[in-house]
């Protein structure tokens, strides 16, 4: 079996470089795996690229794969869908997810993969972690059936929280951005759109993953009295200021932070993998496909990084595809 791969790795801030990597022989219990797609997710990434991951959290913003250390070199991603080679004989041949980065072929611990079912497509698997992360979002946020929601933010989470929301019944979802080309999105998904101007208010919970202070300052504005505000924004190294003055206190607002690393307590019983089989599950929706916005090869990375990141090229998921000679 062909050892040779390649992988996409930040050189340094700013600059990405494809680099050959030879692979290790799989010992028992592992996999190999040759990757048919993976997924940029452009918040996350992008902040890494340009190197704006804060020293105090470069511990807790490795990826489960990483190689390297912030800010660069690093090699860096988490939504990779590609066919086991080698391994187990129940994985050797079966389309499986992992939070692998962008490489052409990976040597992991077949507790690494989850299978993904037959009913998603290979191609829309690559949203299996940024459904986790909504998951996680819902399991913190606990709508009710019923509830008035705004999800202030149409990036490739926002979109992802609204597309899981737009399931509940009695719900009204509003999803909410300042760019008015997110109203194809909105309406893909099955829920309503508005610019932050028009958004709807008197709301019982607005997630907010927009990742500007604008964007939160707007969220807390839209809330009912005794509302919620479910922060998803990751700012970086980025200061940010809210009025928590004005009617912060005498409408009794909640800010309440929710992050995908941990399971939400809320669902304390639930494991990683159960989480991640779940979204796996929930992909089987063809609605989803509304969120990958872009395609490049996997050769293009080091040209198509930059440009996502200044956002020349507009993105909710960019989807990374391979040669099947990867």
């Amino acid at each position: 079996m062909n050892r040779a791969a390649r992988a996409f790795w930040l050189g340094s801030p700013g600059q990405g470089e494809i680099r050959d990597v030879v692979l290790p022989d799989p010992a028992e219990g592992e996999v190999v795996v040759r990757s048919l797609y993976s997924g940029v997710s452009r918040g996350t990434e992008t902040l890494v690229f340009r190197g704006g991951v804060p020293e105090n959290q470069h511990a807790v913003m490795r990826a489960p794969f990483q190689e390297g250390d912030f800010p660069a070199p690093v090699k860096y991603g988490y939504l990779n869908v590609g066919l086991v080679e080698e391994g187990p004989d129940d994985l050797v041949g079966r389309t499986v997810f992992c939070l692998y980065p962008h490489q052409t072929r990976y040597v992991v611990p077949a507790t690494a993969v989850t299978p993904v079912p037959d009913t998603v497509p290979a191609a829309r698997a690559v949203l299996a972690g940024t459904v986790e992360t909504a998951v996680n979002a819902l399991w913190d946020a606990r709508p009710l059936v019923g509830d008035r929601i705004a999800v202030v933010g149409g990036g490739m989470v926002g979109c992802s929280v609204a597309a899981l929301l737009a399931r509940f019944p009695g719900v009204r979802v509003q999803l909410v951005d300042a760019d008015p080309a997110r109203a194809k999105v909105a309406e893909a998904l099955g829920v309503g759109f508005a610019q932050p101007a028009d958004a709807l208010g008197d709301l019982d919970l607005v997630v907010h993953a927009s990742a500007t202070e604008q964007g939160l300052a707007r969220s807390l504005e839209l809330l009912s009295p005794e509302g919620t505000v479910l922060e998803l924004s990751w700012y970086g190294d980025r200061k940010v200021s809210l009025p928590l003055g004005e009617a912060f206190h005498s409408r009794r607002l909640v800010i309440r932070s929710s992050q995908v690393g941990t399971v939400s307590p809320a669902r304390a019983n639930r494991s990683y993998a159960d989480r991640l089989a779940l979204a796996l599950e929930l992909l089987a929706d063809p609605a989803l496909d509304a969120l990958v916005t872009g395609e490049s090869a996997f050769e293009e990375l080091p040209e198509v990084m930059p440009r996502l990141a200044s956002g020349e090229v507009p993105a909710l998921c960019h989807r990374v595809r391979y040669g099947t000679s990867a």
